[in-house]
Formats: C-alpha cells, sequence, structure tokens
C-alpha cells in the first residue's frame, strides 16, 4: 500500500511535493522495520531532500527524516545487512 500511496501522491501532486516526502519516508520505514536497510537509505535522502527545498531545514517534518535518516546511519552501518 505504501507504494501505490507514493506512485499516486506523485502523479497526483507531483515528484517534489512534501506529500511525496511523507510517503517515501513512510515506506523507508517500512522497509527499515523489514530489515531492508539499503533499500530505506535512498528513500530517507529522496524525502529530505524534497523536505529541504520545500519545507526547509527546521521544519518538523524535514527534522523527523533527518533523524530517521541518521538513526538508520547510526544503527546499521553500510555493508551490516
Amino acid at each position: 500500500l505504501y507504494i501505490q500511496a507514493l506512485a499516486l501522491s506523485r502523479k497526483l501532486l507531483g515528484e517534489e511535493h512534501p506529500s511525496v516526502a511523507t510517503s517515501l519516508n513512510n515506506l523507508a520505514l517500512l522497509y527499515n522495520s523489514q530489515g531492508r536497510y539499503s533499500e530505506a537509505e535512498p528513500l530517507y535522502i529522496q524525502a529530505l531532500d524534497i523536505c529541504e527545498q520545500r519545507l526547509g531545514a527546521n521544519h518538523p517534518n524535514t527534522v523527523t527524516v533527518r533523524e530517521n535518516l541518521a538513526y538508520l546511519r547510526d544503527r546499521f552501518p553500510p555493508n551490516q545487512e
């Protein structure tokens, strides 16, 4: 369902909409919980890029995505899967 939500958000709102960032973050959270860390990281990065551009560096959504990415990188460094 997260993949479908992401596709629909992109189609209806465009690639750079904050709702797309939310969908990317949610899908990354799912992948993270499944141990699919190498798939989660690029989604967090995409979400963070959108949030920083559209909402600003200090917006609560931007901070949340940044913290999610940092948590992933701190707990699961590359090549640790």
